[in-house]
């Protein structure tokens, strides 16, 4: 229900005319100066900053990094150092040691173990895990034969692969390479 401004009393709401005071109603349906509201571009430009920012944060927080071609060559050149590294250092061990291997790259006494340490921590800085596995021993019990990945942890990269015999080899798929892998 409505009420007349003049005589404050109640009517029906679509009257047009007070039938106590005689007053005309029909402005208050809609004020004179009831223009549409205009929206401020300065609202909209704010909502569109914080919605392409929260898009960006979550984009950025989603997708992997991407690195260019530059950053991958450093990235790969710095696992074959530190694989043809610990390939030398495996190496000069086993000629210490009557040609066995080590059971872990940590076993590598003194300062080899030391710089292989580095050179494993400087791959995996660059996206490279290395993975030392001895293969089966001989009926003497002797570890004569190992396999030395570096496993890339960004898509893209090459994966490697090193065993005694020195030679290093590579490959692009999604996978640990091999022997069969063409060398590098």
């Amino acid at each position: 229900m409505y009420t007349c401004r003049e005589c404050e009393r109640e009517l029906n709401q679509a009257t047009e005319v007070c039938p106590y005071c005689g007053t005309d109603l029909s402005g208050d349906a809609q004020p004179e100066d009831a223009s549409p509201k205009k929206t401020k571009w300065v609202s909209v430009f704010v909502r569109y900053a914080i919605l392409l920012g929260a898009i960006w944060g979550f984009m950025w927080y989603v997708l992997p990094e991407r690195r260019g071609g530059e950053a991958a060559a450093q990235a790969e050149d710095r696992a074959i150092h530190a694989l043809r590294d610990a390939g030398a250092s495996l190496a000069a061990y086993a000629d210490a040691q009557d040609g066995t291997f080590p059971r872990s790259l940590e076993a590598l006494p003194g300062e080899s173990g030391e710089r292989m340490k580095r050179t494993a921590q400087a791959a995996l800085a660059e996206g490279y895990q290395l993975e030392y596995t001895l293969r089966p021993a001989e009926a003497s019990g002797m570890h004569r034969q190992y396999t030395l990945l570096a496993r890339p942890r960004n898509w893209g990269y090459r994966n490697f692969y090193l065993d005694e015999s020195g030679v290093l080899r590579a490959t692009r798929e999604n996978r640990a390479a091999s022997v069969q892998d063409p060398p590098i």
